[in-house]
């Protein structure tokens, strides 16, 4: 079996491509563009065991030389960060959008098994109770949201119109090793490890669901195996959080005042809640295994071990 992952030296995909490695006898190719978020350096480790492709999904010959006899794609090639996409939406669109027309077009030339594409909580937008399910109405709030859910449709449309065998699982807030210190968790914990200020957007009120990145891995895996094609699957971690209560847990296991806790004016378009409803997933025999603070803890050991890494 041979198993294509587009942004495989990013966070999730890293820590993905990691997964396989240790789980499967898969034949490995990584195609990833090594923006500033993606790091060859995240697989320093197994490199000898994979071959990596730096490309473009956007790229049409990047992706016919990666594709090409897969029998797997797994998707998580993308634009992911919310302030980013508000300075300058045009990237997102490209990469979120077009880059995925250019796989899913490779996709049916190539006639692979299996398409996953990797999406977010984000496209549901804002909840004020209770949870979203894959049945849910999207409704981003952003330029990325808005892309992540344009590449979403188009997937699940390559899929009624041309009978592409695809799959999509839509995640909640990841945390763990490698991921870009630009999100709140691997940002204040770098932050905070140098006495700088935790800047807090808003009230810090706003609530996200989080998920240890190898329970997210371990889902995706669930679903690429055992979901039924053409469908969405959600993948939470069961644990609200505010970012306030996020920023105390830092400050607290790594000894830290409170004082170095600043509030900012808020981010445009700042959804007020997410929440996943993930018992389609769960079915299929997926549980998340970590809690969270003891997976905030090995985070903030990996990042104690690793400062400069970024």
């Amino acid at each position: 079996m041979k198993i294509l992952i587009t942004g495989g030296a990013g966070f999730i995909g890293s820590n993905f491509v990691h997964y396989i490695n240790e789980n499967y006898d898969y034949e490995i190719v990584v195609l990833d563009k090594l923006t500033y978020a993606g790091n060859k350096d995240n697989l320093k480790e197994i490199i000898d065991n994979i071959q990596f492709i730096k490309g473009d999904i956007g790229n049409e010959n990047d992706v016919s030389n990666a594709m090409k006899d897969c029998d797997l794609v797994v998707n998580f090639a993308a634009e992911t960060h919310v302030d980013r996409s508000i300075e300058d939406p045009s990237i997102f669109v490209k990469t979120d959008v077009i880059g995925t027309y250019n796989l899913l077009e490779h996709a049916r030339k190539y006639d692979v098994e299996k398409y996953l594409q990797i999406s977010t909580d984000e496209v549901y937008g804002s909840i004020e109770n209770g949870s979203f399910s894959e049945k849910s109405n999207i409704d981003p709030s952003s330029p990325y949201s808005a892309s992540k859910a344009g590449g979403d449709v188009l997937v699940s449309a390559y899929h009624k119109t041309y009978g592409l065998p695809i799959l999509i699982t839509r995640s909640s807030n990841n945390f763990g090793p490698y991921q870009y210190p630009e999100k709140i968790i691997p940002l204040f914990i770098l932050k905070a490890m140098k006495n700088e200020q935790l800047p807090v957007y808003g009230d810090g009120q706003n609530i996200r669901d989080w998920i240890y990145v190898m329970d997210n891995c371990k889902g995706i895996d669930t679903v690429l195996n055992k979901g039924k094609l053409g469908e969405f699957y959600n993948v939470g971690g069961g644990n609200e959080k505010t970012n306030l209560e996020i920023t105390h847990m830092i400050l607290d296991i790594l000894g830290k005042s409170e004082d170095l806790i600043t509030f900012v004016e808020d981010r445009l378009g700042h959804d007020r809640r997410y929440s996943l409803d993930s018992s389609k997933t769960k079915k299929l025999g997926w549980e998340p295994e970590w809690s969270f603070e003891d997976a905030l803890r090995e985070t903030i050991g990996w990042y104690k071990k690793n400062k400069n890494f970024f």
